[in-house]
């Protein structure tokens, strides 16, 4: 059974007693001894009545006046009496009773000695009442404390086994901190915590030395049906090979298992051994029981939470790797137009003075028709040109993120009539990725305000500091509902910046109202690059 702790304040209880009170104890014990065994057998008997177990009778009647008498008769210290007491108090508390049940049996059991003390003298029978009293207060106060002290250890482990939740990083360091809190709360020698795998048809074992793995017998699920009930597993009996680490087996005179049940059915077990006998006590069951359930869930949402967080990473690589290859279509995209459409309609202003040249007496009408078609090739090559920067800016490529978003505010003020103050710094290096994921937020936002916001005004600025770059767009415009705007499904343009803000770790804010403009704030943490890499774009 667990060591028997002693407490401070009340093991050493017997050393604030008088020694005239003590010597009255005493004779009180002597005077007793000969009703004592009559006592016990008239209280047993009153206690089955009432419906007392066998084992809660045989507890309690280790805490009576009667064992009082017994064990200091024989002028055996007092202070080994209420470390008896404070033992039999918490195992009375792990039978799961009330401590207002326990003093009533006392209080029976009082009654009873009362009877008895009739036969004394009037004088001496009020001395032993006084004496029993004070006692009996000592017994009260000890037995108190004993419940105190185990409804402390079950306070102390669900504690300990919240923490967990809350810090553990996964799964299995979750269930490592709860099997060793578990093992800590009904002082057992050894835990372990075994799952079992259903796809690789084996056990994962946690409290041994490293987690290791340890295939199931042929009969596995006959094993884990066996293991659906909580089971106290002796030394030497049949039910041994119930012990999943078979080094166990013939090691512990005392095992305890208690399943591990979800909703798919039984998924493990914790398993508890003791070098000394000990059958656990029904609170000890409900408790480990309990805290077998709030581990399983506790790991359940973890184990989610982490599926969860591996599914969103693929999201995230996968939409990353979506905006590579959008980036390749539009580099792709931007040279077929460059080198076929581009070239196409520069040839056509040529064929178009050949046409004119091989017909000369034309008619005046014929003669502006041409010119009017060479005007509308001179606006497509130039819709073109336009069309090729905005998909593959190549003078991102060349001189780097400053030049090309002074070239974007340039366009976009010659294009809309608005109004643009650009603050723009000199910016730390960056690399080709950020510059690019930067640029497309810029552009975005130019666009957006072009076609929504009827701006007159518009406030740029870009900065680099403390490892992060920011970016604040702000205009005079006609403003929107921010909510409205981000769940709206035929918008993409608010969400994909937002999803690409995401995708780099940065934070995004829209801040807006009808009729008051809006803004929109970007900080991007800029990641560590090479010292070689850093020394070449600073140098170009």
């Amino acid at each position: 059974m667990p060591v028997l702790r002693k407490s401070p304040s009340l093991a050493d209880a017997a050393g604030l007693l008088s020694r005239q009170l003590r010597t009255q104890i005493r004779a009180l014990a002597r005077q007793m001894e000969p009703y004592a065994r009559k006592l016990e057998r008239s209280f047993m008997a009153e206690m089955r009545k009432l419906g007392w177990s066998a084992i809660q009778r045989q507890t309690l009647a280790r805490i009576t006046l009667g064992t009082a008498a017994r064990m200091l008769a024989g002028r055996g210290p007092l202070a080994a009496f209420f470390e008896h007491l404070e033992y039999n108090g918490r195992r009375l508390a792990k039978l799961d009773l009330g401590r207002g049940a326990v003093v009533e049996a006392l209080q029976s059991y009082d009654r009873l000695l009362a009877r008895e003390l009739r036969h004394f003298e009037p004088e001496e029978a009020a001395r032993l009442q006084w004496v029993s009293g004070q006692l009996n207060f000592l017994i009260a106060l000890t037995v108190n404390d004993a419940f105190y002290q185990v409804r402390e250890a079950e306070t102390k482990a669900f504690y300990e086994l919240f923490q967990a939740e809350l810090e553990s990083a996964g799964q299995r360091q979750l269930l490592e901190r709860s099997l060793g809190t578990l093992v800590r709360f009904c002082q057992a020698d050894a835990g372990r915590l075994f799952l079992f795998h259903r796809e690789k048809q084996s056990w994962l074992v946690l409290g041994a030395p490293g987690a290791v793995e340890l295939c199931p017998a042929a009969d596995a699920q006959a094993m884990l049906n066996k293991l659906a009930l909580p089971r106290h597993i002796r030394g030497g009996a049949a039910s041994q090979r119930l012990l999943l680490d078979p080094a166990w087996r013939g090691r512990y005179p005392s095992c305890w298992s208690v399943p591990l049940i979800s909703v798919a059915g039984v998924t493990g077990a914790m398993q508890f051994g003791f070098r000394k006998t000990y059958a656990w006590l029904p609170r000890e069951l409900g408790m480990l029981s309990g805290a077998a359930e709030r581990c399983l869930l506790g790991s359940e949402k973890l184990r989610l939470a982490e599926d969860l967080a591996a599914r969103e990473e693929q999201v995230r690589e996968l939409a990353s790797h979506m905006i590579e290859v959008e980036e390749r279509e539009r580099r792709r995209i931007s040279r077929e137009l460059h080198d076929e459409a581009g070239q196409l309609l520069l040839c056509l202003p040529l064929q178009l003075d050949m046409i004119e040249r091989s017909v000369p007496d034309a008619p005046a009408r014929f003669s502006e028709g041409l010119s009017d078609a060479r005007e509308m090739v001179g606006r497509a090559v130039v819709e073109i040109r336009r069309l090729i920067s905005d998909l593959s800016p190549a003078v991102l490529e060349q001189l780097g993120l400053g030049a090309a978003v002074r070239q974007l505010v340039n366009r976009f003020r010659t294009l809309q009539g608005v109004q643009v103050r650009l603050h723009l710094p000199r910016l730390e290096a960056l690399d080709k990725r950020t510059e690019l994921v930067v640029y497309r937020l810029v552009q975005e936002c130019c666009s957006n305000i072009a076609r929504h916001s009827s701006a007159s005004n518009v406030i740029i600025s870009l900065s680099t500091a403390d490892k992060s770059l920011r970016l604040c767009v702000e205009d005079d415009g006609v403003g929107f509902r921010v909510e409205e705007a981000l769940v709206r499904r035929e918008s993409f343009g608010l969400a994909g910046m937002r999803e690409r803000v995401a995708l780099f770790g940065g934070q995004f804010e829209v801040q807006s109202r009808p009729g008051h403009g809006s803004s929109i704030g970007i900080v991007l943490p800029l990641p560590d690059q090479p010292a070689s890499e850093r020394a070449v774009r600073q140098a170009g």
